[in-house]
């Protein structure tokens, strides 16, 4: 029970990114490198105190391979996040990402020999059927080529991010040290497009995601994540998208019409069926 609702706080914590960031990039119009810098140093700071704090230095020695890793997928998720974040709905935007995420994640389990029951495979399939009616035309969502080529990027990122983080030992130390990396190389990446530092209102959503949402979320999944198969870790995540749906309707107007809730009921019909043993 305890594992369940860990995995249910990380998930509101993964819609609440979506939102989060179309509300800085999409509706204050803050530089996608700008929010990505904003994102991920408010992250690093948050998380490397807390580990210095509690545990001391010592606990950011960790395998380099692993931080190098965890480092270089974290800026792949967050750069095409931050950019598709200005061109595609929250809602849509996280089906994307989390259907790229699927594949990325079974695609792993596969590699690993992980056993996938049946009722995994039937309601994985049900979960992604969910998410092709939610795509077809005639969704009423603005869909954009490149957005959605960019957050399938993000999601491919996420989901080689979260198979990394199963061979963490120290949840809170590795995201810091992902986050105390991936920083820099956003920085890089800001002054290498010239982008605008101009700021705004858009400012306080990208550090509440960063320092919130996106920082103590991904430490908590790191500690979730190697609990759970990678196969269902995957089918978890396919409610993300629903669930910033609904925040896109309530904070943004990107109000999902009937089309959307039948997506609804698929996805999270197969996220239950795959929970079935046997």
């Amino acid at each position: 029970m305890r594992l369940t609702l860990l995995t249910c706080l990380v998930m509101l914590a993964f819609a609440s990114n979506s939102v989060l960031n179309r509300m800085a990039v999409g509706v204050a119009g803050l530089d996608p490198a700008f929010v990505a810098v904003l994102r991920l140093g408010a992250g690093a700071v948050v998380l490397l105190g807390l580990v210095l704090a509690l545990r001391g230095s010592a606990a950011l020695r960790a395998n380099l391979r692993v931080a190098g890793v965890g480092m270089a997928t974290l800026f792949l998720y967050v750069f095409g996040f931050s950019i598709a974040s200005g061109r595609v709905d929250a809602g849509v935007g996280a089906l994307v990402l989390f259907g790229a995420v699927q594949i990325t994640m079974f695609a792993g389990a596969l590699i690993a020999r992980e056993r996938l029951t049946r009722w995994r495979w039937i309601g994985a399939v049900l979960a992604f059927a969910g998410l092709v009616v939610l795509m077809a035309p005639g969704v009423g969502a603005r869909i954009d080529p490149l957005g959605v080529a960019l957050m399938a990027l993000g999601g491919f990122g996420w989901g080689l991010y979260s198979l990394n983080g199963r061979r963490a030992g120290d949840p809170l130390a590795a995201t810091a040290l992902n986050f105390g990396l991936a920083a820099p190389v956003a920085g890089v990446w800001l002054l290498a497009s010239g982008g605008d530092v101009t700021p705004s209102w858009g400012v306080w959503p990208a550090l509440t995601s960063g320092a919130v949402t996106s920082g103590l979320g991904y430490a908590l999944w790191y500690r979730v994540v190697p609990q759970l198969p990678a196969s269902l870790a995957a089918i978890a995540q396919l409610s993300v998208p629903l669930l910033a749906a609904l925040g896109g309707a309530a904070l943004l107007a990107e109000v999902p019409g009937l089309r959307f809730w039948l997506a609804a009921v698929m996805v999270l019909g197969g996220i239950a069926v795959s929970l079935r043993r046997g």
